[in-house]
């Protein structure tokens, strides 16, 4: 079922959002067992607080740091420090619950919020629109403040990493509004990949739209790596400005049935068969 958003609140300073840290002092019933995932034999004890949800990577880094996680009673001083099957992660001595199941959402970003958790500026973000039951979740990769279109959160680090490396096989599709003018020849030479300003971007499939007025033209691109701004800097190294940029789909989700500002959970089912088509 989709979910509507919440209003964006504009943090009063620097820094403010849902402390992470904070959300750690919650007990949970159960301790930590790190065995949720057959695939984790052992992991690093920072991503394992992370994956029950207690915090982000770094704050649980500093959570460690600060003395205030044991594993099987022997209290931390590094996250340099792995944790396997049998063990028991506490946090200010409270066992930590169990890591929750995998889950990806499909959100509709509009234009005007940022992808990050935490802006200096104050400015809004995705994050503080998300429906609370949520829970914490980051997000697949970025879209830019004047992008929009279709931005997969997760509650689980490793795939989200997993999902923006190119070997995960999944293509990324945009719809770029651009002023100027392109042939349909030089679009194709970006299929052999190019090189913008020191940075190299490999193969672009970009297809011209039919139908465009004057130099306001509609072209499709697909893209693999998704590296910063890549649609926008490598259409400008052909002479284009784009005005709109849509991400249509990534991977096998797309924003179909998705107004701007809404969320989608991917069903388990459905989601367990897209992690099989991952390479």
């Amino acid at each position: 079922m989709a979910m509507h958003p919440r209003e964006p609140s504009r943090p009063k300073g620097a820094g403010q959002g849902r402390p992470a840290p904070n959300a750690a002092r919650r007990p949970a019933a159960a301790p930590l067992r790190v065995s949720a995932e057959p695939a984790v034999e052992v992991e690093r004890v920072a991503r394992a607080l992370a994956r029950a949800g207690v915090s982000s990577r770094r704050d649980a880094e500093k959570l460690i740091e600060a003395g205030r996680v044991a594993i099987n009673g022997q209290v931390l001083t590094s996250p340099a420090v792995n944790v396997g099957p049998g063990d028991i992660v506490t946090l200010d001595g409270a066992p930590i619950a169990e890591p929750e199941p995998v889950r990806v959402w499909r959100y509709h970003k509009p234009t005007g919020l940022l992808t990050t958790h935490k802006d200096p500026k104050g400015r809004p973000t995705v994050f503080e629109t998300l429906p609370s039951e949520m829970g914490r979740v980051i997000s697949v990769g970025r879209l830019d403040l004047n992008s929009e279109g279709i931005l997969l959160l997760t509650n689980d680090g490793a795939l989200a990493r997993a999902l923006e490396l190119p070997s995960s096989g999944w293509i990324r599709r945009y719809r770029a509004r651009a002023f100027g003018r392109i042939t349909q020849e030089k679009l194709d030479g970006l299929k052999r990949g190019v090189t913008v300003e020191g940075v190299n971007y490999g193969p672009v499939e970009a297809v011209l739209e039919q139908g465009g007025s004057g130099s306001n033209i509609w072209i499709n691109v697909a893209i693999t790596e998704g590296k910063n701004r890549e649609v926008r800097r490598v259409l400008a190294y052909l002479g284009l400005q784009v005005s709109r940029l849509i991400r249509t789909s990534y991977g096998p989700l797309t924003l179909v049935g998705l107004d701007p500002g809404m969320v989608d959970e991917v069903d388990s089912a459905e989601l367990a068969e897209f992690r099989k088509t991952l390479k």
